[in-house]
C-alpha cells in the first residue's frame, strides 16, 4: 500500500490512478492522520446485458399496466 501527503496526491493524481489500476492501494495523509484511501473498484463478473435482452427476459403482465394501475388507484 502506498502512502502519500494531499498535496503530492493533488499534484499527481494521474500517476496514482495509474497505480490503482494497476491493484495497489493508496492512502492520502494529512498531517499525517490518513484520510482516504483509494482502491480499484470491482469490475462486473457477468457483463450486463442489451436493454432488448432484458426486456425480453422480464415475464409478461396478467392485463395492461393501465388497467392494473387503476385497479390499484381504485382499492385505496
Amino acid at each position: 500500500m502506498l502512502t502519500v501527503n494531499l498535496t503530492y496526491a493533488k499534484a499527481h493524481l494521474c500517476e496514482l490512478l495509474d497505480k490503482v489500476e494497476g491493484g495497489e492501494d493508496v492512502t492520502i495523509t494529512r498531517y499525517r492522520t490518513p484520510v482516504a484511501r483509494i482502491s480499484g473498484i470491482v469490475k462486473p463478473k457477468m457483463p450486463i446485458r442489451s436493454l432488448a435482452e432484458f426486456r425480453a427476459s422480464m415475464p409478461g403482465w396478467r392485463a395492461a399496466s393501465v388497467r392494473l394501475l387503476r385497479a390499484a388507484r381504485d382499492e385505496s
